[in-house]
């Protein structure tokens, strides 16, 4: 018999992905929200539920019987501060509230959330036993992002919630707006890439592909937990540029702001090797998809 799944978010770049590997297999009976019919041709294999998260939607139009939800909805508009700051809300912490309610009393079992490696801080190596801060330097994006994590902890007890830390995610079909896509760019357009520091800001991009697999290894680990999904490789800006420019076959631009520090954004993955499985795939392979 298979299980019934409900998956918010599969438009976007992780959504979509999942998505794909779900419908390639016959575990899970797959129930999606979304605000258009945009998945019409695949009715025999999903079936869709129109909500708009940035309203105040009714609950009672979600299936009953579910085994998991995955939550991957966020606000497209995140960066229109203070415009958006209701949207914002509404979609990125008001809906985790109400599915989060609704899994606790209609006794889901799995509930998945996708949260950002961003609620740490701005500099440093985060492993998921370090503190998460609030600064109001963080933003309001992550600020939702934050009020969310701590709503959910709060049912760590009362089924299995994983909260997802995701690291710079990438892959085929991402928004021009995300950061390697923005690099893809610049390096084809010949414009520079403004480097921190001699190398700049060093992250761990994790593929596409990877972090919905990592979601799918989430619905066999039975105790809740925060997991960093991250890639396999520390890298700088320039290193990521340099990447780019081979696929490319050009070379990149560079300019250097030596009155500024580099950073660190990276996420520590020794959870998600030991309850998931390491990232397979390398940036160098993983950036072929995008060009």
């Amino acid at each position: 018999m298979q299980k019934k799944i409900l998956i918010t978010g599969v438009t976007g770049l992780v959504g979509s992905h999942l998505l794909d590997i779900l419908l390639e297999i016959d575990e899970y009976e797959i129930f999606i929200c979304c605000r258009n019919d945009k998945h019409e041709s695949q009715k025999d294999k999903i079936q869709a539920i129109k909500i708009d998260f940035s309203t105040d939607w009714d609950i009672n139009i979600l299936p009953q019987d579910l085994f998991a939800i995955v939550h991957l909805s966020q606000a497209e508009n995140f960066r229109d501060f203070p415009n958006k700051a209701s949207e914002v809300f509404y979609i990125n912490t008001l809906s985790t509230l109400k599915l989060i309610d609704f899994a606790s009393k209609n006794k889901v079992a799995h509930f998945i959330y996708a949260s950002s490696g961003g609620v740490y801080g701005n500099d440093g190596i985060f492993a998921e036993d370090q503190e998460a801060v609030y600064k109001k330097e963080m933003g309001f994006y992550i600020g939702t992002k934050y009020c969310s994590e701590v709503i959910l902890k709060n049912y760590f007890d009362e089924l299995s919630v994983k909260i997802i830390r995701f690291f710079f995610v990438y892959g085929n079909n991402q928004k021009r707006s995300m950061l390697i896509p923005r690099l893809i760019d610049r390096v084809k357009n010949e414009e520079p890439i403004l480097l921190q520091g001699t190398s700049g800001m060093s992250i761990n991009p994790v593929h596409a592909s990877d972090a919905a697999k990592a979601i799918i290894a989430c619905l066999k680990i039975p105790e809740s937990s925060m997991i960093n999904v991250a890639g396999p490789q520390v890298l700088t800006l320039k290193d990521v540029g340099e990447i780019i420019g081979e696929a490319l076959n050009k070379k990149p631009r560079f300019m250097i702001d030596e009155n500024t520090d580099s950073t660190k954004l990276v996420g520590e993955i020794t959870k998600m090797a030991a309850l998931i499985q390491e990232p397979l795939i390398s940036f160098k392979e993983g950036i072929k998809t995008m060009i």
